[in-house]
């Protein structure tokens, strides 16, 4: 598989062939191995029904994507199924994308964690790992030297199980330039201009992307009932946004679009690892509310906030509505400019919703302009980056099966 490009992983259409008779086989490809996966299993009758084309030809390309591993024949379909409703005469046979093909994996490097995993073509996780470590203030080769040892964990279990990792992609807390594998800046991470792709060296096509940009793309690909329009909000130690517009992510000119945490809700307010004064992050993030409740930092620190607030804890629950209210002031600028038709909150805002969402919900009615935008809770919540990563490649193969093989 040649390396796919940076933008290639970031939307749901794939890259742009030529317009040649090779270019137009493998769209086709890709228009089988997509209306499988959304709606499989179907037979190959289904499928020419379901993309306009003859069914000889789709026959044609079947026997290709299955004859490289990427679809698998189930056996006849059912009598009465979704696809055979009073049908008549012999069966086709159900197709069904491959649980022992290619898989994608993806990584993420947090401020106090690493996570590894590899996903199927059928968005199952096939193999996990991951590692508590404290990365603040680490240099990049240490955290890059542990990340690759958690991969080659999860690619050996991956092909003792007779699958064939064909991509991995990272997801990082930072700045990452477009269509590079560079983190230009991840301030919780201290890192400045940090080549991942040089310092990592993977054997497999690599995509690196921030963190919030694969949880919004997590949403968007397994998000139950998921809007192809909408602001995904996600916060660990930091805050960061992701701008889905018809069902693309929206990256900005130079890939930096989505740095909500560092909109300053207090311009005079507290200094931030930014460079900045008053940011979100100051008010909102994981750290911000956890001193502002007066709980000490550690690896169950959501766990506690959740505890202590569903107990009634009054300074947790001031706590939390500060940070509800500082999410809405950032929020209510975001709605004005961008117009999204909902807001999702993601990571580890979707485990505090309960206590966040009257006071940002009610900035955001008290403060937008127009009808505002409905918010959802996310239901991946902070395993958006890692599964989004995963995801990515393997909506890569999907994208064009052709340069999978």
């Amino acid at each position: 598989m040649s390396a796919p490009s940076h933008a290639t992983h970031a939307g749901v259409s794939g890259p742009r062939l030529p317009d040649t008779q090779q270019g137009m086989r493998r769209r086709n490809l890709a228009r089988v191995m997509h209306t499988v996966a959304a709606h499989g299993p179907l037979s190959r009758a289904s499928v020419a029904s379901r993309i306009g084309l003859t069914r000889a030809a789709v026959s044609t390309l079947v026997d290709e994507l299955t004859r490289s591993g990427l679809l698998e024949e189930l056996g006849p379909e059912r009598p009465g199924s979704p696809e055979r409703p009073g049908r008549v005469g012999r069966p086709g046979s159900a197709l069904t994308v491959s649980g022992r093909g290619p898989v994608g994996i993806g990584t993420e490097v947090g401020v106090d964690h690493l996570a590894v995993c590899a996903v199927d073509l059928r968005g199952d996780v096939r193999a996990r790992t991951s590692r508590r470590v404290g990365n603040r203030g680490r240099a990049p080769e240490p955290v890059l030297a542990d990340l690759a040892d958690l991969v080659h964990e999860v690619t050996q279990d991956a092909e003792r199980q007779g699958l064939r990792p064909v991509g991995l992609a990272v997801a990082v807390p930072g700045l990452v330039a477009r269509d590079s594998h560079t983190v230009v800046r991840a301030p919780n991470l201290d890192w400045h201009h940090t080549d991942i792709g040089e310092l990592l060296a993977p054997e497999l096509p690599l995509t690196v992307d921030n963190e919030a940009n694969f949880g919004a793309l997590a949403e968007l690909w397994r998000g139950d009932g998921a809007p192809d329009d909408f602001l995904h909000v996600s916060a660990e130690i930091g805050i960061g946004a992701a701008l889905v517009v018809d069902g693309s992510l929206l990256r900005g000119s130079r890939g930096f679009a989505g740095e909500l945490g560092h909109v300053p809700v207090h311009p005079d307010g507290p200094a931030c690892a930014c460079g900045g004064r008053g940011c979100l992050e100051r008010y909102a993030g994981e750290e911000a509310v956890l001193r502002a409740a007066g709980l000490p930092p550690g690896p169950d620190r959501v766990d506690l906030l959740t505890e202590r607030a569903a107990a009634g804890d009054t300074q947790v629950l001031g706590a939390l509505r500060d940070a509800g209210t500082a999410l809405g002031i950032a929020l209510t600028g975001a709605v004005n400019l961008l117009d999204p038709r909902t807001i999702v909150l993601g990571g580890a805002l979707s485990r505090l919703a309960p206590w966040l969402l009257p006071c940002l919900e009610g900035e955001l009615r008290q403060r937008t302009t127009g009808p505002g935008c409905a918010v959802a809770v996310s239901r991946i919540g902070s395993e958006g980056p890692l599964l989004g990563a995963a995801h990515a490649v393997v909506r890569a193969v999907l994208d064009d099966p052709a340069g999978a093989v």
